[in-house]
């Protein structure tokens, strides 16, 4: 081997700077190449473990790369919905709070929430983001008789019980039946009694959600540290590239 680097080197030209000079540093060389080729391999592999479990999530792919770093800093409210949702994402572990995000829309509800979900999935946790009509209509399938997957109502109330933060959007677009106010009391009740914290997404004003899920809701909803934040400016997700928001 020795041999070999001698003669290499005489044909090597001046500028280029061997990477080993013997055989001890070419075997340094070598397994230094095979850790960084091992690191890419895992990290290959745990970005495509991210993006399947996001995937499953039911986090948009418009809002998969949302983080706390990428929302935009216009003024004063945006820096305090922020500082208060990261907040909350650190101290999940710890903590059985839920949070409201109420406002406009375009005003950076989706973004915070889904860059809660994104650092929490980061954490090892389980998070489902899902829509009110969504949401009902997998409880209205296991009513269907064709239905093959004995999936019941009883089963699906219990497993979106077990997620860990479970986020339902768009509070109050669709939510006018009774029924479907109780089956919103139902999942509610049983997150809050097996210590779940769970989200919601709501255009709707303070009074409009209040009035709508009603008090015992509310309550639930507003345990302990719990957050409702108020999106209260205007929509600028016009000004802002790439639909972020």
């Amino acid at each position: 081997m020795n041999n070999f680097l001698k003669k290499l080197k005489k044909i090597m030209p001046k500028y280029i700077k061997p990477k080993f000079y013997n055989d001890k540093e070419l075997l340094l060389w070598n397994q230094k190449q095979g850790k960084k080729y091992s690191q890419s391999i895992i990290q290959n592999n745990k970005a495509i473990k991210i993006q399947k479990t996001l995937g499953k999530s039911g986090i948009k792919e418009l809002y998969m790369n949302c983080s706390f770093e990428n929302y935009h800093i216009n003024h004063k409210g945006h820096q305090k919905v922020l500082n208060a949702s990261r907040k909350y994402a650190e101290n999940f572990k710890n903590s059985i709070a839920s949070f409201i995000f109420s406002g406009k829309p375009g005003t950076g509800k989706n973004h915070l929430a889904a860059a809660i979900g994104n650092y929490l999935i980061l954490q090892g946790n389980s998070v489902l983001i899902i829509t009110i009509a969504d949401l009902m209509s997998y409880i209205k399938e296991t009513f269907n008789k064709k239905n093959t997957n004995s999936m019941t109502e009883e089963k699906l109330l219990n497993n979106f019980s077990t997620i860990d933060l479970l986020i339902i959007d768009e509070i109050g677009i669709q939510l006018k039946s009774e029924y479907e106010k109780i089956i919103i009391n139902q999942i509610i009740d049983r997150r809050s009694s097996s210590k779940k914290s769970t989200g919601m997404l709501s255009n709707l004003t303070h009074a409009g959600i209040k009035n709508l899920l009603g008090e015992r809701v509310i309550d639930r909803m507003c345990i302990g540290n719990s957050l409702w934040l108020t999106f209260e400016w205007d929509s600028y997700r016009k000004n802002i590239s790439g639909n972020e928001y």
